[in-house]
């Protein structure tokens, strides 16, 4: 592994392990699937999809890029987990998916390639798994058009997002494989808006998703202390 790739390679190894399991539904990406729904319905209500050029950064088996291209963007998701892009790929293709397309790259390597070229960047469930999460805020606002939008979605750092998001999500609920999450690389939301200031992204929206055990329901709030979602547009 390159040590300039920011990527830690015990990441890639633990998604490449279950690659093949991206599109089940019952798999411990289940809780993707369960809220792809919200991710897409705020994304679209905020930005507009249809007709829009989409960057879906850190796209993993393509469950967010290939809703959005559905909705009528055209998205192009990419990943550096080889066997993850595969399934995408594969899944596009038996799937019909129109306007979508999948690379193995980096968010600073497309950012380099094709800067201010998307009306649209998402980068969901992705900041916590780097070493340098800054970075990618950095690329993400470098490939936005001027007055386009970023969307990122995170975990809060505290001692509550610990007991839900690790011990209750991994340990108790077994919603999530053992170890998906390390507390130390959580990001607060104060830390965020820092970097997305520093690249000259303006966050304009911010947003909780909750989640009932009982009744296996996730929801958006204005909670963000553990699960948050953020918006910002390029100045």
């Amino acid at each position: 592994m390159n040590d300039t790739l920011n990527a830690d390679p015990a990441e890639l190894a633990k998604f490449s392990e279950v690659a093949h399991r991206w599109w089940d539904p019952d798999s411990e990406f289940g809780p993707l699937h369960q809220i792809n729904p919200l991710r897409l319905g705020w994304i679209d209500g905020v930005a507009g999809l249809a007709g829009k050029r989409v960057a879906d950064i850190g796209c993993g088996g393509g469950i967010l890029s290939d809703a959005m291209a559905r909705k009528g963007a055209n998205v192009l998701g990419i990943d550096l987990g080889t066997r993850s892009i595969r399934v995408a790929q594969l899944h596009a293709l038996e799937a019909g998916t129109p306007n979508v397309e999948y690379r193995e790259t980096s968010a600073e390597a497309l950012a380099a390639e094709q800067p201010g070229s998307f009306d649209v960047v998402t980068c969901m469930e992705m900041l916590e798994h780097v070493p340098r999460p800054e970075s990618v805020v950095q690329a993400c606002a470098t490939l936005v058009k001027p007055g386009g939008w970023v969307f990122f979605s995170t975990i809060n750092r505290n001692s509550k997002s610990f007991l839900f998001a690790i011990v209750g999500a991994e340990y108790v609920l077994n919603l999530l494989p053992k170890g998906t999450h390390e507390y130390l690389k959580f990001i607060r939301p104060s830390e965020l808006a820092s970097w997305c200031r520093l690249a000259r992204l303006d966050l304009q929206q911010t947003r909780g998703m909750e989640y009932n055990p009982f009744s296996r329901r996730y929801w958006l709030s204005g909670d963000t202390s553990v699960n948050y979602l953020a918006a910002a547009r390029k100045l």
